[in-house]
């Protein structure tokens, strides 16, 4: 059997993956077609078995996930989880060892039987290079995700079957870059395939008059309702409508409506009401900055739309500025524009430090998360009640 698989929080820069880190552990963020968990489950030949992350997370409960534990002891691999081994990687050196990238910065442990891990552990262990990106924010995996979706994809495209693309259909491009042999498939879709591939997972559902444009990828169970939609990946059981661009849905996320999503990240459970709209790009065309908490960080990217925390809620007609942060939980809604950077389970835009009371948030939890049958049990509240008292310093009422 080989040995268990973990995926470490660095706390020196979870700061930077926020609004996400506020609520579940950064290896279950999507990084182009996959979650950066299952690029080093690639990676090692084998799932994960588990998340070294932050505190208040070490209740973490999603059924598709493996938990948040306390400490790793060899025999066992532990891996960064805001690196991104490249598709090609593959781990063959054998305990004790370090796996570095290409300036020599550690990545991965090869721990040994016996000898329990820690960040500073094995620095006179053997160092072996293995490729792949170091994310130094959150909004890298909108900077990279064009490209990062191209090689997923074809990576992707070499492991499913094809299948014909169904009659009524139109294909722009070669049509064995579109995988869909699964999916159900209205008539009037228009698959454009010019700028890389089109990966349609099993039960993904595309209705009549919409305009898909590659490189896309859609989880198992997602539902593209219309609309132009490209150059984005959207996790499991979606729902996604309107004019959605280099944009990501980490799973289970709601934009059924109009409006314009750019150069976004909607985590879990979000629901963007009709009509919410990004703002992507500055009047002056220059650098968009991000507020993650204290720090104020230069991006140096020009296109940055609106980073939405898991369950996040936005009321009809809602207009996100340029480079937004919306705190997990917040419910944005009122006369006022919301600011660059909301908190987390923030009530309303026009009273500031409202917040969403821990009951109300638990009951909204417990109406949503069935309508994708996914059951609000006890670990799952324990969890978001942990959640909320971490944000917002306060007993869970």
């Amino acid at each position: 059997m080989s040995a268990p698989l973990f995926l470490w929080d660095d706390p020196a820069v979870a700061a930077r993956f926020q609004p996400f880190a506020q609520s579940r552990p950064l290896g279950e963020l999507r990084d182009g077609a996959f979650l950066l968990r299952e690029r080093w489950a690639r990676t090692a030949g084998r799932a994960a078995s588990g998340h070294l992350s932050a505190a208040h997370l070490s209740r973490y409960h999603e059924a598709d996930a493996p938990p948040v534990v306390s400490a790793a002891a060899g025999p066992c691999l532990v891996a960064r989880s805001t690196y991104a081994p490249a598709l090609e990687a593959v781990i063959e050196a054998p305990a004790p060892a370090r796996l570095v990238d290409a300036r020599g910065r550690p990545v991965a442990w090869l721990v040994p039987n016996g000898t329990r891990w820690s960040p500073d552990v094995g620095a006179a262990w053997p160092a072996h290079t293995l490729a792949g990106r170091w994310l130094e924010g959150v909004w890298q995996l909108v900077d990279d995700l064009a490209a990062t979706l191209r090689a997923d994809l074809d990576r992707l495209r070499a492991e499913r079957p094809g299948g014909a693309v169904p009659r009524g259909s139109t294909v722009l491009g070669d049509p064995t870059l579109v995988v869909a042999a699964l999916a159900h498939i209205e008539p009037q879709v228009v698959f454009d395939v010019r700028d890389g591939p089109i990966v349609l997972e099993p039960g993904v559902e595309v209705r009549t008059f919409t305009r898909l444009q590659g490189p896309l990828y859609a989880g198992a169970g997602t539902r593209l309702v219309g609309g132009q939609l490209r150059a984005s990946t959207f996790g499991p059981r979606c729902v996604v409508h309107g004019e959605v661009s280099n944009s990501v849905l980490v799973g289970y996320a709601n934009k059924a409506h109009d409006g314009f999503v750019g150069h976004s990240i909607l985590g879990r459970w979000v629901n963007f009401g009709a009509g919410t709209t990004t703002s992507n790009l500055k009047n002056t065309y220059g650098p968009v900055r991000l507020n993650l908490g204290a720090e104020r960080v230069e991006t140096g990217m020009t296109f940055l739309g609106t980073l939405a925390g898991d369950h996040v809620k936005t009321a009809i007609g809602t207009m996100l500025p340029t480079g937004c942060v919306l705190g997990t939980g917040a419910n944005v809604f009122g006369t006022r524009r919301p600011e660059n950077a909301v908190p987390p389970f923030a009530w309303g835009t026009d009273e500031q430090g409202r917040v969403l009371a821990c009951r109300m948030f638990l009951q909204t939890a417990a109406r949503v998360l069935p309508r994708r049958d996914v059951p609000m049990d006890d670990a799952t509240a324990a969890w978001l009640s942990d959640v909320w008292r971490h944000a917002t310093g306060r007993a869970c009422d």
